[in-house]
């Protein structure tokens, strides 16, 4: 399945990916590490998952684990996930960047006399 076909949503140490159209689920993963709280990041191919410090690179149209790295040394807490090709999970945030950037050209834009 394509991965545009999909949405992703992460609770409790779940992740799932869910028919767009439909809302059926199409595939689901625990992770073996790590409490309640889940950031995802969407990059290319990969669905990225934090889940209280844990990550977790998964195959965004399978669910299967590709790699772990338990970020020793880096604590716990909800994750702040960036990539130069992903989609993250945080809206808030992605809105208050457009806005910026909005606010940005706007008052770069010559002003005619």
């Amino acid at each position: 399945m394509n991965t545009a076909d999909l949405v992703f949503v992460g609770f409790n140490r779940r992740v799932a990916a869910l028919e767009r159209q439909t809302g059926e689920l199409v595939w689901e993963w625990k992770a073996p590490n790590g409490l309640s709280y889940v950031s995802l990041l969407l990059d290319g191919d990969m669905l990225i998952a934090s889940v209280n410090g844990y990550m977790y690179g998964l195959d965004a149209a399978t669910g299967n684990e590709r790699w772990y790295n338990e970020m020793k040394g880096f604590g716990t807490g909800v994750a702040a996930l960036v990539s130069a090709n992903g989609m993250n999970s945080n809206p808030v945030g992605t809105a208050a960047a457009e806005e910026e950037a909005t606010l940005a050209s706007q008052s770069a834009a010559p002003v005619s006399t």
